[in-house]
């Protein structure tokens, strides 16, 4: 199972460790990926965004998955705001094995996945070669197709990274 986090309101780095001690009580956290500076993808002004994804294994299903990141989100302070707007934490379910939902409250995987690199370029650190349903394109593979229009920047943890 791949988890990307993201923010750009407040310590979005203190939301994410925040947010791992959160996980850890229902996921194995297997590894961590280095934290990246992107630019919003959205017509609203705001600020750059910090973004990092981890791998993980779980007993939990994909729906206790999202019941789990929605509940961690409201905890760091995530209001009912715009679409695409500002946030202090945003968790997203990239991957989950090989399953595929598509259903109004929930989408794997992630159904901008294979256009953010956001997503891509932090999961690439971690599973370059992990292949991405339906057609099984890799990480890396979808990466590349992107070329150079989205631009983001490894800046890594001001910290020790989690374990």
């Amino acid at each position: 199972m791949a988890l990307a986090l993201g923010g750009n309101l407040g310590d979005p780095e203190a939301a994410f460790r925040a947010a791992i001690e959160g996980l850890k009580v229902h996921l194995v956290i297997l590894n961590i990926a280095s934290i990246y500076r992107s630019s919003p993808i959205s017509p609203i002004p705001q600020p750059a965004y910090l973004n990092t994804a981890l791998l993980a294994d779980t007993r939990l299903d994909p729906w206790q998955i999202l019941g789990l990141a929605k509940a961690l989100e409201l905890a760091a302070g995530r209001t009912q705001a715009a679409r695409f707007g500002p946030r202090p934490l945003d968790i997203d379910l990239l991957l989950f094995d090989d399953l595929q939902v598509n259903e109004p409250e929930l989408q794997v995987p992630h159904p901008r996945l294979r256009k953010r690199r956001f997503f891509l370029a932090p999961l690439a650190e971690l599973a370059a070669d992990q292949s991405i349903p339906p057609d099984g394109e890799t990480v890396t593979e979808l990466l590349a197709a992107l070329g150079d229009e989205q631009q983001i920047e490894e800046i890594g943890w001001r910290q020790v990274p989690p374990s």
